[in-house]
């Protein structure tokens, strides 16, 4: 099979040859249709994460149809069309698992970092982090929502937010964009909040009933003028932008952070007292989770926005995704 793998940390992107895999115990091999490019591939691509083995081929934004089972597997079977994202397995006996809370398993596997990922013609899962994908979701459009668009999705639909509250949506980038469709599907009075006035077209198209632009005033006063955020959800890994926005909740309401800054929030504890306000980070979700996700965007037609590439250009889609220039997901595709 051909795969792109990275070799040392810092490294390039090597399309090589390598024979195709066997599944084992508890496993299922996928013939991939698409992969799409996150992020957080820079981990693998830099060797931020500690104890990656190289070589390695990235990719947890995989979308496929089951190709071969291995033993004690009797949920999958070949042909049917699936998913795997981040989260690439649990061990089902830490405390988290025995609380059914697998994605913060102490021991879990990241799928990409901790094994080889859908930067290839054929992956290895395990069988607990495979989601089942719907017919009518093409391959290319869902392997970006099996990691922005969880995350997102995931995140809004555990807030507690109602029907009609108002929800703001921080940054129109890979994640923002989704997240802007999702809470409009979702039945909130969505607000999107960008820098400059030529976002708000696209905001208003994805579906935001309003548009603030934070070169033309402050985005926690606006909100403010609106009633106040019951749920400001921040996507853009701008801390100093997250910050402010907390001023800009109503009583009780919640600043959920889903995009990954390195830099420390700067809020004060007497911001989160008065209002009863809190901040609350969310990661991404399992299987059953990716499947709810692919399930409500065949519903109600949210759908990433991409640039697709073949196999052998991965660097350049790379390259197209780590300058922010890719509009706004860029997914590899298998011939």
């Amino acid at each position: 099979m051909k795969a792109v793998q990275i070799s040392k940390p810092g490294g390039n992107f090597e399309v090589v040859e390598r024979p195709i895999p066997q599944p084992g115990r508890g496993q299922v091999r996928i013939k991939v249709e698409a992969c799409g490019i996150c992020h957080s591939d820079v981990l693998v691509k830099e060797g931020h994460y500690p104890g990656i083995q190289y070589p390695r081929v990235p990719g947890h934004e995989i979308a496929g149809r089951i190709d071969a089972v291995g033993q004690d597997v009797s949920l999958w079977k070949p042909g049917q069309r699936v998913g795997v994202g981040w989260h690439g397995g649990h061990c089902f006996v830490c405390d988290p698992c025995r609380r059914g809370d697998f994605v913060n398993c102490k021991v879990g596997k990241v799928t990409g970092i901790h094994f080889d990922g859908g930067y290839a013609e054929y992956i290895i899962a395990n069988a607990e982090a495979v989601a089942l994908m719907p017919d009518d979701l093409p391959a290319d459009e869902a392997a970006p929502l099996l990691c922005a668009g969880i995350t997102v999705y995931n995140a809004l639909r555990n807030t507690g937010a109602r029907s009609g509250d108002l929800v703001a949506v921080q940054g129109i980038g890979g994640l923002g964009h989704l997240g802007i469709q999702y809470a409009r599907q979702m039945g909130f009075r969505t607000i999107a909040i960008g820098r400059g006035s030529d976002k708000q077209a696209l905001a208003k198209k994805l579906g935001a009933h309003a548009y603030i632009d934070t070169n033309t005033e402050a985005p926690a006063e606006a909100l403010q003028k609106m009633g106040g955020a019951h749920v400001v959800l921040a996507t853009a890994p701008e801390s100093k932008s997250m910050s402010v926005l907390v001023d800009g909740l109503t009583a009780r309401g919640t600043l959920m952070v889903v995009g990954a800054g390195m830099e420390s929030l700067s809020v004060t504890p007497l911001q989160l007292i008065f209002g009863s306000k809190k901040i609350h980070g969310w990661a991404s979700g399992a299987a059953m989770d990716w499947e709810d996700t692919l399930k409500f965007s065949a519903m109600t037609g949210v759908r990433p926005m991409i640039e697709r590439y073949p196999l052998e250009k991965a660097a350049e889609a790379y390259d197209q995704m780590i300058s922010g220039r890719a509009r706004f997901r860029a997914v590899l595709t298998m011939s």
